[in-house]
């Protein structure tokens, strides 16, 4: 209970805050710059310059935070990339030569690059199905709606509900976890699906894959619903069947949007750590380049310069999709 009203608190201090910001900053614009009671000229010019000034107000809390939280982070790790353990001592491109030989690393990489060959397909691929045959169906919208719910639940808190699928337990004993009892009322034998390799990265993916799929769907659902009825009917009085209408007709059309989906959740795989961290921590070769950013920067002692130098990596893979992604879509809005 105390921490729900501490949660309730923080939110009205939140909401209250902002309207007194807002409110407060636009009377001392209107006090600066007034425009009632003055001559024509000085009214229109000080209304001009409010006009300007009052964007601005607006977009600053969000610059401050911009600049605080992710500005001056990058900034400042991309300093701690050439410096020691106590990010103190300068050491040039060690870290960077360090990265290149380190066998933990060229597994983190390994691994993520299977991540993104899976996941992003894999999610759209599904959304894609899902928000064509749920148009279908009069109940389209309740499956939507069961479809789009992991994506409420948190990374952590979705890892905790598949350690109960995964879960194993010793040959003879009662089957918790899903997944295993299914195996063993078939005759199989349990198994610490979470310990195999390779195959335990995929049984990772399938989490991240859940979650996704839903915002997927919304996306693509309303693209599906946004395509001219006029071509769907054209096709139809010229013979083509259900999968040509689907594949030949309907996705380039959305093609767009596709990509737009694909690549965003391309950007959430790169960054993936949540449910590696809660699922294996690393282990069993399932180690991501995020969980091992984690555990050098604040693992084991800490290391300032490591960590920050598997930041930077992240980042300048990130980037260049994210810059793909902002101006796909910003094409695909000026096209609208």
């Amino acid at each position: 209970m105390q921490q729900l009203l501490f949660a309730l608190f923080t939110m009205i201090i939140g909401v209250a805050g902002c309207a007194i910001y807002f409110i407060a900053s636009n009377w001392a614009l209107d006090w600066i710059f007034p425009s009632k009671g003055r001559s024509g000229a000085a009214a229109s010019r000080n209304l001009r310059r409010s006009n300007m000034i009052r964007p601005w107000l607006f977009l600053a809390p969000a610059l401050l935070a911009l600049t605080v939280y992710l500005v001056y982070p990058v900034i400042e790790s991309a300093w701690l990339s050439f410096h020691g353990k106590d990010g103190q001592q300068f050491v040039g491109l060690g870290n960077y030569r360090w990265m290149a030989g380190d066998g933990e690393f060229r597994q983190s990489i390994f691994n993520n690059f299977l991540w993104l060959l899976i996941v992003p397909a894999a999610t759209t691929f599904f959304g894609l199905i899902i928000a064509a045959l749920t148009d279908r169906i009069w109940w389209g919208n309740i499956a939507k709606s069961l479809i789009f719910m992991p994506m409420a639940i948190s990374f952590v808190g979705a890892s905790v509900i598949w350690k109960f699928v995964y879960d194993y337990r010793p040959q003879g004993t009662e089957q918790i976890g899903i997944l295993n009892a299914i195996v063993t009322y078939f005759g199989g034998t349990p198994e610490a699906w979470i310990t195999l390799p390779f195959w335990n990265n995929v049984f990772l993916m399938v989490i991240l894959i859940w979650i996704q799929t839903g915002f997927a769907m919304v996306i693509l659902s309303a693209a599906l619903r946004g395509i001219p009825e006029e071509t769907i009917e054209a096709a139809v009085i010229d013979g083509a069947s259900g999968l040509q209408i689907f594949f030949k007709i309907m996705v380039p059309q959305i093609w767009a949007t596709i990509a737009v989906v694909w690549t965003t959740i391309t950007i959430l795989v790169l960054k993936v750590f949540d449910i590696v961290l809660a699922m294996t921590n690393g282990q069993w070769n399932t180690q991501v380049l995020a969980n091992l950013m984690f555990n050098w920067m604040f693992r084991g002692g800490g290391d300032f310069g490591r960590g920050a130098t598997i930041a930077m990596i992240i980042m300048i893979l990130v980037i260049p999709i994210m810059v793909w992604n902002i101006r796909n879509a910003a094409k695909e809005m000026e096209g609208r």
